[in-house]
């Protein structure tokens, strides 16, 4: 009987997208990829208090400093590998994770977020340990890239391309889609969806992800002008915020046509009742809608990876770009009224889809490895050569 692997899945807790990837991958590799996972937030088990500071500047930069975190972003984003900023980058965590690997001895480590510390680590211990990067965004910065790394796993064939051409060979790229729960199911039965959220299944329905970045009375504003206006139906969706929801409820949920929502755990069933979404651009929560076919409507994307995915859809014909809540309501109610605004989206929506990601992504890491033992074993077991001296 062969022995299960163990995968440890490095992410961070900058949002909640690097988080819900490293979470389907686990799923995906425990039912399908015949592996057990080990999930590693490697800056909070290294440097707690670095990355209680480092989240809270993250959020922070929203609504203080956008455009500073924008300026880091772009004048990051083409650096090499083996540069000096890079190099320290990739160095936080080393001690730590050098230890979780003499303790855990893993099989292979795979990134949802670019800690690319393993390199390093691996040199001073003296093994190697296969390393596979699954690229979070539809944006490639160049901090994930990495001579190290055995395969990466991509959201588009544009990010193939653009790797391939910094001189990445084609077999190390699989354009799979970013990884999203297996159990996203869009497609289901959608009788009942709309009542279960307290709402009429006759109408139509817009959903909007409240975005952090925006305060709750903009927010309210938005709903109102999407009821008001264009009359829909509002769900918002707060998640786990529930300071937000609060804030939210107080105002709006007394009012008929509107749905205040915590953390919603079929985020697909409503998605599949919705219309459009509303929401900033984060790579996971844009994927689940590029497996809905959901047309989306990107408010106030911040600088950084979450304008450059807003670009790269928009110009995609996958989305709109929306300033303020005006913006969105003219948006949505062309999409509401156009009957072929909304079909050209769902087309572009459709070009961009990768069914199955995860579950894709575990399956190709237990190929890799598997492919990557047998080697090794021949090479183990190969006869050496002993040569005979020659006769004068």
């Amino acid at each position: 009987m062969n022995k299960r692997r163990k995968i440890f899945i490095l992410y961070a807790r900058f949002g909640e997208g690097h988080w819900q990837a490293a979470s389907a991958l686990r799923h995906s590799f425990e039912r399908v990829g015949g592996a057990d996972t080990v999930l590693i937030d490697l800056l909070a088990e290294a440097h707690p208090f670095l990355n209680g500071v480092s989240r809270f500047v993250y959020a922070k930069s929203y609504n203080v400093m956008p455009h500073l975190y924008g300026w880091v972003y772009e004048t990051t984003k083409g650096m090499n590998a083996d540069s000096p900023f890079a190099n320290w980058l990739h160095s936080f965590g080393s001690v730590a994770l050098r230890k979780l690997i003499e303790r855990e001895s893993p099989d292979a480590i795979v990134h949802t977020f670019p800690m690319l510390v393993l390199p390093s680590v691996s040199r001073k211990i003296g093994l190697s340990i296969p390393m596979f990067n699954v690229i979070t965004d539809f944006d490639l910065h160049r901090r994930w890239v990495h001579p190290a790394v055995d395969k990466y796993y991509v959201a588009t064939d544009d990010i193939s391309r653009q790797l391939r051409s910094l001189g990445v060979r084609p077999e190390r790229i699989a354009a799979t889609g970013i990884p999203i729960r297996p159990t996203f199911r869009p497609d289901g039965a959608r009788t009942g969806v709309a009542a279960k959220y307290g709402l009429d299944e006759r109408r139509p329905i817009v959903m909007v992800m409240a975005p952090p970045n925006v305060p709750s009375a903009e927010t309210a504003k938005l709903c109102l002008l999407l009821r008001d206006r264009c009359g829909a139906q509002v769900a918002v969706v707060c998640g786990r915020d529930k300071a937000l929801r609060d804030s939210l409820a107080a105002g709006l949920a007394p009012r008929t046509g509107v749905a205040v929502l915590g953390f919603v755990e079929r985020i697909d069933e409503l998605m599949a009742v919705s219309r459009c979404l509303v929401t900033k651009p984060g790579g996971l929560t844009l994927s689940e809608a590029i497996a809905a076919r959901l047309p989306l409507l990107l408010y106030r994307p911040v600088p950084g990876q979450e304008l450059g995915n807003a670009k790269y859809l928009s110009g995609k014909g996958a989305a709109v770009i929306c300033r303020d809540p005006h913006d969105v309501m003219h948006a949505a109610r062309r999409l509401l009224e156009d009957a072929s605004e909304p079909l050209a989206m769902r087309g572009a929506l459709e070009a961009l889809r990768k069914p199955d990601s995860s579950d894709r992504i575990a399956l190709d890491i237990a190929r890799q490895l598997h492919i990557m033992e047998e080697a090794s074993s021949k090479a183990a077991s190969f006869p050496r050569t002993t040569l005979l001296p020659t006769s004068r």
